[in-house]
């Protein structure tokens, strides 16, 4: 798995700064800048990390899904901030904890550059059929 997974420009993951640096359907790992994600009070959006924990969560459901000949898509995101992040940057790691035929759901654990636990998320994706087209 050569470098990061960057996404397009036309993306909100791009516009937050969100990189993939490493993905396969058992351990997903991405980083998120603090600065540029953060809420009123200078602290990072709470969305931020969801956004950071569903893209995590979505990748590897997508990953183990290609398996079937499916897609995945999010079904229910959960997400338990556990104490503030300010500056430099997060880095989430997804793990599996269900990989099924008809569901996948991944534990997203978002720590900060000192390894302190920011986040603790859950995201269950439903495994569907490619659409026709």
């Amino acid at each position: 798995m050569p470098g990061a997974l960057i996404p397009d420009e036309e993306t909100l993951l791009h516009r937050m700064g969100l990189e993939i640096t490493e993905w396969d359907p058992d351990r997903v790992v991405g980083t998120l800048p603090v600065e540029g994600n953060r809420q009123n009070y200078g602290l990072l959006h709470g969305g931020a990390s969801a956004v950071l924990a569903e893209t995590l969560g979505s990748v590897g459901s997508a990953l183990h899904a290609s398996a079937f000949g499916r897609i995945a898509v999010g079904l229910e995101l959960s997400c338990t901030h556990h104490r503030a992040a300010t500056e430099g940057s997060v880095t989430g790691v997804a793990t599996p904890i269900h990989r099924g035929r008809s569901t996948a759901t991944y534990e997203i654990v978002i720590t900060d550059e000192n390894g302190k636990r920011t986040c603790t998320a859950r995201l269950t994706c439903v495994l569907r059929e490619q659409p026709p087209g």
